[in-house]
């Protein structure tokens, strides 16, 4: 089966002039060659496209694909993550992964923690500072966790995202609003065990894949899994442990709780903390999660769990292929 790979190389962007930070979701071609090794593994005809422009380009020109394998976070805008699946979804082509809703609605963490704290999902209490007037209305016992509403790989969390009072919220809060010209979200401090957690399918066919625990290490950069700890150093900074136990199993719970709520498609992980009493609460959600073998937590997750490489991305794949049985059917027709 033809299978398109949309995605965004980090290379290209860095060449553009673009910061490392500026780039940080972006992907390397050690990833997307593994994706295509993986796809091609698994009896497919993996087609590269790149980025929405260059499939725009060949949308254009009338190029078809079976289904395409979406990769792509985009460059503008806060529903940057939705723009390929909905010029997809114009031309009427299948694609692996959530569809423009979820990816839109997850990138802005204020949205997406409404949505499953209204379906029931423990998620810390919040504000949304839009302005820098906001932060004098901010009503929640200190201390507060800071960071961009709409950013991923820990871009804007570091060193000052925990504050302790009012003068450093409204500091940071500034800051960053100035740096990433968006809202900055405030959340109640949850001072307990970090998790993140891989979950492979949609809706009723979901599962955990399994669950890792962010444990710092002495070089640990601040009160978070911020942009500095994934990015430089990392493993000076932070082990990655495959979680086992009442308290890993909780957030495993918690985080398909909060898949379910926001229709997460195919594969992807969620973000948990813990309180001060070992409950788990929903921080956010990578529904484009990281594929670097060996490196990216969703792999590392499937590799504690017994799965290489290629049998995560066929389990992807499998998913995605449940969501679409006549393309199934027409492989089978196809061989």
């Amino acid at each position: 089966m033809r299978i398109g790979v949309t995605y965004d190389l980090r290379a290209d962007y860095l060449a553009m002039g673009y910061s490392p930070e500026e780039t940080a979701e972006f992907d390397s071609e050690i990833t997307i060659a593994a994706i295509c090794e993986a796809l091609e593994g698994l009896g497919h005809e993996p087609v590269r496209i790149g980025g929405i422009r260059k499939l725009a380009e060949r949308l254009v020109a009338g190029e078809r694909w079976d289904g395409v394998f979406n990769f792509c976070e985009g460059l503008k805008g806060v529903a940057r993550e939705a723009q390929v699946p909905a010029l997809l979804e114009a031309y009427d082509i299948p694609y692996v992964f959530s569809d423009p809703l979820t990816l839109a609605l997850t990138l802005d963490k204020g949205m997406a923690k409404r949505v499953v704290r209204d379906a029931g999902v423990p998620t810390a209490d919040f504000a949304v500072i839009e302005r820098i007037e906001d932060a004098a209305k901010v009503a929640l016992p200190y201390p507060l966790f800071l960071k961009p509403v709409a950013e991923g790989s820990g871009k804007g969390v570091g060193d000052r995202s925990k504050v302790g009072d009012a003068a450093a919220l409204r500091a940071v809060a500034a800051d960053l609003l100035a740096r990433f010209a968006q809202p900055v979200l405030a959340e109640t401090f949850l001072p307990g065990r970090e998790f993140t957690v891989g979950i492979i399918g949609t809706g009723e066919d979901a599962e955990v894949l399994g669950v890792s625990e962010i444990v710092p290490k002495d070089k640990f950069v601040g009160a978070g899994y911020g942009f500095e700890n994934k990015e430089t150093g990392w493993e000076e900074k932070v082990d990655i442990v495959c979680a086992r136990g009442p308290e890993a199993a909780a957030a495993g719970k918690v985080a398909f709780a909060a898949w379910r709520a926001l229709r997460c498609r195919d594969g992807g992980r969620i973000d948990i903390r813990c309180d001060a009493n070992g409950a788990p609460h929903f921080i956010e959600v990578n529904p484009l999660a990281g594929l670097r073998p060996k490196h990216s937590d969703l792999c590392l997750i499937a590799d504690d769990a017994g799965h290489s490489y290629q049998d995560l991305i066929g389990l992807i794949m499998a998913a995605f292929f449940k969501r679409h049985p006549e393309l199934k059917a027409r492989g089978r027709a196809a061989a």
